[in-house]
């Protein structure tokens, strides 16, 4: 081959691997840093295109192309070589095998693609836990918190996200299924995310384009909304953004998201994007940026929080301690409980985490949500590892800060406590939802929702964590929380029953009793009084349980009494807190 034609080919062989490395770093997009092991991969797999035309090219291999392509001709096996067949001076015949041509390997090249194999295998084994127990057990620091004083009493649970993923996907999707107009284009993403938005929990996610040819048909006018779940009530509703989002997870090319991330960020190791939304409910999209804690590829954690603008493309990049406050999700869930088994499994040395396993602890296989302040919460119980029945405490993590808090509240653990809700209905067939926890009277508990076949919330469940044999169930939330609190009383746990839950607003009203009933409900007699209101237009019900002050036996029909009174959340009805006759 001259000299021109070999310069020709070497460009075209090299013209190919070159592609084939852009096409593959444009669909895998790895991260250029040397703490990723997605890059070595990707930088194994280059080293191997580029000397692959080099290796081509080499003069031997091609005489052995050539030799092998002749022998194939000819109907040779190129793995036995040649016959060659001699007759000696003495008339004999002597078959001769000649052997098939050896090719000259330049062996220092193949170093090259073996250096980041080397690496990979370097950092792997330098980055075991067998090696760096310590290290990987104090990438958190944990605070042993006391119950009662870090969770207030639930007065009305409008803090609890009681709603699992798969409930908000069903009542996500049956919302974005009544707006014909964009439900034939678009999905929701599967991809929930928990955030305190207007100081109530809400779970968002934003839509998707329904595959390609939806994404050739609509990018042009982009992501036109996203929808919004209320975990409290069971709600959900489609908002439509004034300004459409261009950049999501089910864009192509250049409106992929985690592409259009990559190429803005081509050295930052990311993490999953999770939908939020800002202090002016305008769309963003949270990313975390991972650095390793030990080693080259050991104990990822956060490092610096990315918030991307998808209807703009704009982003910024913060360190952890310049994070906005109305973030909510910095640190996901399994991340959370993954750094806690770290330093609850490995404190005491890695032989001790699989023999011994003294003092060895670990969390629960799920996590809940809860609201405290600004902040969601990561709440998920601790047991033994030697231990699949009860708890020895809960952790509360941090979402967005990544504070850890450890409360030892010796328990049930959460899986018997959905179990003895979900036997509360046997017959029912209900499944109960993986619970959060609340202080209730006082009283660490689990709450939970139960759900029918089809995934939708029927009844929602109270349980004792320190006595599970303690259940109560209702129709809502506040009926649930009168039916426990009755049942702590009837135990013994607390000395007396609530006039209304704590904090409830209560008002002053002098009426003239008009009518009086005694009503027997759930074990419980109540009486019920009608009388008008202050106003004398409006006739009000008023309720007080004869258990709690058997003198409200002694009202009778004219009488004129002075009512102290707190609306119930749930019927209309006055409940008593005190009263007194004129």
């Amino acid at each position: 081959m001259d000299k021109k034609k070999k310069i020709i080919l070497y460009v075209v062989l090299y013209s190919i691997a070159a592609f084939v490395a852009f096409v593959t770093y444009y669909l895998a997009l790895p991260p250029i840093n040397v703490y990723s092991v997605g890059f070595w991969f990707f930088l194994a797999f280059v080293s191997i295109l580029g000397l692959a035309p080099y290796f081509l090219m080499r003069p031997e291999i091609r005489r052995f192309g050539a030799s092998v392509r002749e022998r194939f001709l000819r109907g040779y096996v190129p793995n036995y070589g040649k016959k060659k067949k001699k007759v000696n001076n003495d008339g004999t015949v002597e078959i001769k095998i000649e052997p098939r041509s050896r090719i000259k390997r330049p062996y220092l090249f193949l170093i090259i693609p073996l250096v980041p194999l080397v690496v990979l295998m370097f950092g792997g084994i330098s980055s075991a836990t067998i090696f760096n127990a310590s290290a990987y057990s104090s990438v958190i620091s944990v605070t042993e918190a006391e119950f009662a004083t870090d969770m207030p009493q639930t007065d009305k649970i409008t803090h609890i996200a009681l709603m699992d993923t798969d409930t908000a996907k069903i009542i996500g999707n049956r919302t974005l299924g009544s707006l014909s107009h964009v439900v034939s284009q678009y999905e929701v993403s599967e991809d929930y995310s928990q955030i305190n938005f207007m100081g109530t929990p809400k779970k968002v996610s934003n839509l998707e384009y329904a595959g390609f040819f939806k994404w050739i048909g609509n990018r042009a006018n982009g992501v036109p909304g996203y929808v919004m779940v209320d975990p409290i009530d069971n709600t959900a509703k489609y908002v439509e953004l004034s300004e459409p989002i261009k950049y999501v997870k089910s864009g192509f090319f250049g409106d992929d998201l985690k592409r259009r991330l990559r190429f803005d960020y081509p050295t930052k190791i990311l993490g999953e994007p999770s939908f939020e939304l800002d202090d002016e409910g305008r769309a963003v999209f949270i990313v975390p940026c991972y650095k390793p804690r030990v080693s080259l590829f050991g104990a990822k954690d956060v490092s610096e929080v990315i918030i991307f603008q998808p209807c703009t493309g704009e982003s910024d990049i913060y360190s952890l301690d310049q994070t906005p406050a109305w973030i909510d999700e910095v640190y996901n869930g399994e991340l959370a409980c993954k750094k806690y088994d770290w330093k609850g499994k490995l404190s005491g040395g890695f032989i001790n985490s699989i023999i011994g396993q003294k003092d060895c602890k670990v969390t629960t296989d799920d996590f809940g949500y809860v609201i405290l302040g600004d902040d969601v919460w990561y709440y998920t119980g601790v047991t033994s590892v030697n231990s699949d029945e009860s708890n020895i405490g809960f952790i509360m993590t941090n979402a967005r800060t990544g504070e850890y808090k450890f409360y030892p509240v010796i328990g049930a653990e959460e899986h018997s406590a959905m179990a003895a809700a979900e036997g509360e209905v046997q017959e029912k067939g209900y499944i109960a939802s993986f619970p959060a926890l609340i202080n209730a009277s006082g009283q660490p508990t689990y709450i939970m929702t139960l759900k029918d076949e089809g995934g939708l919330v029927k009844l929602y469940a109270l349980v004792n964590v320190q006595k599970y044999s303690i259940v109560a169930t209702g129709t809502t939330q506040e009926k649930t929380m009168e039916a426990y609190e009755k049942l702590l009383f009837e135990e013994g746990i607390i000395d007396s029953l609530p006039d209304v839950l704590p904090g409830t607003p209560s008002i002053v009203i002098t009426t003239v009793v008009e009518d009086v009933r005694i009503i027997t409900t759930g074990g419980e007699s109540y009486v019920y009084i009608s009388a008008p209101d202050e106003s004398g237009s409006n006739r009000c019900l008023f309720r007080a349980a004869v258990g709690k002050d058997e003198s409200v036996l002694f009202i009778r029909v004219g009488d004129t009494v002075t009512l102290e009174v707190a609306q119930s959340q749930t019927s209309g009805i006055f409940d008593i807190i005190n009263w007194h006759f004129e």
